[in-house]
């Protein structure tokens, strides 16, 4: 039985630490040639050599396969601090699923299991993590730590804002990114999870909330995370539909033949804007298709960590 078989036959988020590992082996397992190649629990990651510095510390092996210099960095020489942001509005509780797995996601069971695979990494690592969960409000806060008390504590979160009823009602993003920024104090690197729909939009709230997560010279990465085929390109068969917007209540009946090109252009020049804006304030913006794999994720984390050491 191959991984992504055994990945498919573990039903629900029951177990989501075993989920993570799972991925997170699946993921180093496929790296073959990359400058990570050989990431273990030995060591905590590889670091590009600068000329002048020690040369006790050059993996040789892997010299030989890239031909190029890469030293170790030991797990007792890092000492990163890294902040998980779940967006748990209704919004990401779509599409509807009746049985979660790996291969039948949402968009916040796609974040919490991507979020545990980070912290599975910074577990390995001995690095220190936090998680906010914000919602209809500041639903949790949880402040950077190391221990295996507190990482099985906020995998417990995880796995409860994916299996519990969401609730309905107005999510402001920007309000609660501004809360969190106020919290975290030392440098860290802060991973944002969310689908970046809001019911009243205010875009340049937004974008001053996300500046103000940059404060501290804190290091920022937006995962946005959609359903590509419904929430992009609008793919629904062409029989009258009731479209309702979950926050608010409000719906529409349609053809979706009737707005699709014109849908497709919106959203399209929209996470266009994200992308212009997230550039502009030197915040990485990551695409995410809940229907895709996680390497995207786990190898914009592993490039992050590299920069931010």
């Amino acid at each position: 039985m191959n991984l992504q078989q055994e990945l498919n036959n573990i039903s629900g988020f029951k177990n989501l630490e075993l989920l993570a590992q799972q991925v997170v082996e699946g993921f180093i397992s496929g790296m073959h040639k990359s400058p990570f190649h050989g990431f273990s629990a030995e060591f905590a990651e590889h670091k590009i050599y600068n000329q002048g510095e020690s040369t006790k510390h050059i993996d040789w092996k892997l010299f030989a396969k890239t031909d190029k210099l890469y030293t170790k960095r030991y797990e007792e020489e890092t000492n990163l601090r890294c902040h998980l942001i779940v967006d748990n509005s209704t919004s990401m509780h779509f599409p509807d699923v009746k049985q979660l797995n790996i291969a039948s996601l949402n968009k916040v069971a796609f974040s919490s299991l991507a979020a545990a695979a980070i912290m599975n990494l910074l577990k390995k690592q001995r690095d220190a993590v936090g998680l906010s969960i914000y919602g209809n409000d500041y639903e949790y806060y949880a402040p950077e730590k190391g221990s295996e008390r507190h990482h099985q504590m906020l995998l417990g979160k995880l796995s409860n804002i994916v299996t519990a009823k969401p609730k309905k009602g107005i999510t402001e993003t920007y309000t609660y990114l501004h809360q969190i920024a106020e919290k975290i104090h030392r440098r860290s690197l802060i991973f944002l999870f969310t689908d970046m729909f809001q019911t009243s939009v205010d875009r340049e709230k937004l974008f001053e909330a996300l500046q103000h997560l940059k404060y501290n010279k804190h290091e920022v990465v937006v995962f946005h995370v959609f359903d590509k085929e419904k929430e992009l390109a609008f793919n629904f068969d062409n029989r009258p539909k009731r479209f309702v917007d979950v926050e608010t209540g409000e719906y529409v009946n349609l053809y979706a033949d009737n707005i699709k090109d014109n849908y497709e252009k919106a959203v399209t020049e929209y996470f266009y804007e994200l992308q212009l804006k997230c550039a502009q304030y030197r915040i990485k913006y990551i695409g995410c298709d809940v229907n895709g794999d996680f390497n995207t994720i786990l190898t914009t984390y592993l490039v992050e960590r590299q920069k931010f050491a």
